[in-house]
């Protein structure tokens, strides 16, 4: 039996991740959307790049949730993005209506699946999800850490002109303007990053971490990050069905880790065939659990709106 993966949402990140999922051959590819007929498009030119990409994956394109029946994990980017002169509660409102009719379908069709959220805010949705589905918190993961680690450590590797797999880099926290670079975790070859840049370009590699896709939206002006995301989300898919036991930095339920209770924030997991299998506790200095706090404090506000 192959694995089959289903990505709600056909959207950039939806089709990009299909595209990821479906070249690596990790299983069969599912694409839902709502619109009609995007994703059967979408779906179908994917299946069609296979003979030249020689994999057996195959991939569909539905608007019909029958059709996701026994998936082993179901990323889920379906959500709308923050247009002009709509408020923070407004985009929380209505995604968080979206994630409950994904999920409560989700969980009818799928209901031993993984669910890997995509959607923002991040950390918010995760935690509806969590809420929504009944599922231990194993099952419901966020990706946000892997997307601003990588953006960490291409920043890492530009500065010092080396390859990005020398680099390793550990991004805490919330998905946004608060995250938690940590330099003092970040190696290359396993020399800290400390010792290697100076102060002042490693804070403005931290800023420029924070304010990555803030970045990429100012030069799109109509639209938002892909590549990274759904490669983002790739990784994340790979680790659980190849059973790597890989420490990724994901949105994780805290019950007490870190100091933290009862809410999804960004930490070091260990990621296997079960989701979630750890969640590693690392030691922070006062200034970085402060930081933490911060971010998770943050994370509180978004889910107080959407009451999860």
């Amino acid at each position: 039996m192959r694995n089959k993966i289903t990505i709600v949402g056909s959207g950039n990140v939806g089709a990009t991740a299909a595209h990821w999922i479906a070249s690596k051959e990790l299983g069969d590819v599912v694409l839902i959307d709502i619109v009609e007929g995007v994703p059967q498009g979408k779906g179908l030119d994917l299946l069609e790049a296979m003979p030249i990409e020689k994999r057996d994956s195959y991939v569909k394109g539905t608007n019909d949730y029958a059709d996701t029946a026994n998936s082993d994990i179901v990323v889920i980017t379906a959500g709308i993005p923050r247009k002009p002169g709509m408020s923070r509660d407004d985009l929380l409102n209505t995604n968080y209506k979206i994630m409950s009719d994904v999920v409560g379908k989700v969980v009818q069709h799928s209901p031993k699946c993984i669910l890997i959220i995509v959607s923002n805010p991040l950390d918010a949705m995760a935690q509806a999800a969590y809420k929504l589905s009944g599922f231990p918190r194993e099952r419901v993961i966020g990706m946000a850490g892997v997307l601003d680690s990588a953006r960490f450590r291409a920043f890492i590797a530009d500065e010092l002109k080396v390859s990005v797999e020398n680099v390793t880099a550990f991004v805490l926290g919330g998905h946004g303007d608060t995250m938690v670079p940590l330099p003092r975790y970040s190696t290359v070859a396993g020399i800290p990053i400390t010792e290697l840049i100076p102060k002042d370009r490693l804070d403005a590699i931290v800023q420029r971490t924070r304010d990555g896709g803030a970045e990429i939206v100012k030069y799109l002006k109509t639209g938002s990050a892909y590549y990274a995301p759904s490669a983002a989300s790739t990784e994340m898919v790979e680790a659980i069905l190849k059973d790597k036991k890989k420490i990724l930095p994901c949105a994780a339920y805290l019950d007490g880790e870190y100091g933290i209770k009862g809410l999804y924030v960004g930490v070091p997991v260990k990621l296997g065939s079960r989701g979630i299998e750890q969640i590693i506790e690392i030691k922070l200095t006062p200034e970085e659990k402060a930081a933490l706090d911060k971010s998770a404090a943050a994370v509180k506000e978004l889910c107080a709106v959407i009451n999860v």
